[in-house]
């Protein structure tokens, strides 16, 4: 079996991720479930994942480094691929990329999310643990402007997931390592490019926060990713990411430009086929602008579940909604909540 074969025929059993490791079975995620893939010798393993390693690439991972990058089959399957030591040996998680862009719709997701990519400035974060499809929601949005608004796009990648095929905007792609030393000093770059529209792949660091705040501020609009699991705690990360003398400043700052936080999480279906987005959406209102001022952030959930009429919902909410609509089961329900005991009462008071 040839690579390129061992790549579909994970992709036929709707794989989303393979791992693989020299001294152990190679084994797929299928609806987020890890399971047996095949047995491979080690041979074979080291052998598989060095092919797709350039020169450059495997000298990185002789000095130590792990190697993030993503690569394209002959068909034009994408695959984000990290190649890693452990226990001295060789191993690589590759992620099954889809090779045509979905729409917000086909995502499920809530109507409201079209509205930031409606915005001309401003902040717009998508949030949510590995593998919640972050990358995904992004793309869809960013694919929505670029088929209807005559804009300059620049996304700034770690590694680059989604090609897009300009359309009504021209979009510059810039991955890290080949295009780009780093996100902070791509985004310093791309500010002098000209954009009316950024992507930045992650917001690892506070300089890198720090620009992108400072862009949203100066009138363009900024889409960004964390690894946090609800607006709140987003908002948290932010602050706790800056220096404590500038902290207010920042509170301030991102009150003013913040339009929107999606904190996603991919919930197994109570079918058993696949899984499905439950979706956490707060809005840049005056009311959470507010709270994210005066540093009230223990306040922004409820506030949220009073904001439903602009579009707003907590995690619980998109839960309680899957659940009515039998599409997970109670007991995952309660297992994916924030608070157990809140998402009990309302799923048995029906509210």
């Amino acid at each position: 079996m040839t690579f390129e074969e061992f790549i579909m025929q994970a992709r036929e059993m709707n794989a989303s991720d393979i791992h693989m490791t020299v001294g152990a079975p190679t084994v797929v995620r299928v609806n987020g479930e890890l399971c047996k893939y095949t047995e491979l010798s080690d041979q074979v393993v080291n052998k598989t994942i060095l092919s797709i390693l350039s020169a450059e690439q495997q000298k990185m991972l002789d000095e130590g480094k792990d190697i993030d990058f993503s690569f394209e089959l002959k068909n034009g399957a994408r695959q984000r691929v990290n190649v890693f030591r452990q226990s001295g040996k060789l191993a690589a998680c590759i992620r099954l990329l889809n090779a045509e862009i979905p729409t917000l719709e086909e995502l499920r997701m809530p109507p409201v999310l079209l509205d930031f990519a409606k915005k001309r400035r401003g902040l717009v974060l998508v949030t949510g643990p590995t593998g919640a499809g972050k990358s995904t929601t992004l793309a869809a949005l960013v694919e929505y402007i670029n088929k209807t608004r005559a804009c300059h796009i620049i996304t700034i990648e770690d590694p680059i997931e989604y090609r897009y095929k300009q359309e009504k905007a021209t979009i510059h792609q810039r991955e890290l390592g080949r295009d780009v030393p780093s996100f902070h000093e791509a985004l310093r770059s791309a500010l002098r490019e000209d954009p009316d529209v950024i992507l930045i792949g992650e917001m690892r660091d506070y300089e890198t926060i720090s620009l992108a705040m400072t862009a949203a501020e100066t009138g363009h609009l900024v889409f960004g990713t964390l690894h946090t699991s609800s607006a709140a705690q987003t908002i948290d990360r932010i602050i706790d990411a800056c220096p404590i003398h500038s902290q207010d400043q920042v509170r301030s700052q991102l009150a003013s430009m913040i339009q929107g936080i999606i904190a996603q999480s991919l919930i197994p279906r109570s079918d058993g086929k696949g899984r499905v987005a439950a979706v956490e959406v707060m809005i840049g209102t005056d009311a959470i602008r507010n709270l994210i001022r005066s540093a009230k952030i223990n306040m922004m959930e409820t506030t949220m579940a009073a904001g439903s009429r602009d579009g707003m919902c907590t995690l619980n909410d998109s839960l309680a909604k899957l659940y009515r609509g039998n599409q997970i089961s109670y007991e995952t329900a309660l297992e994916y909540s924030s608070d157990r005991n809140e998402m009990e009462k309302k799923l048995l008071s029906g509210i």
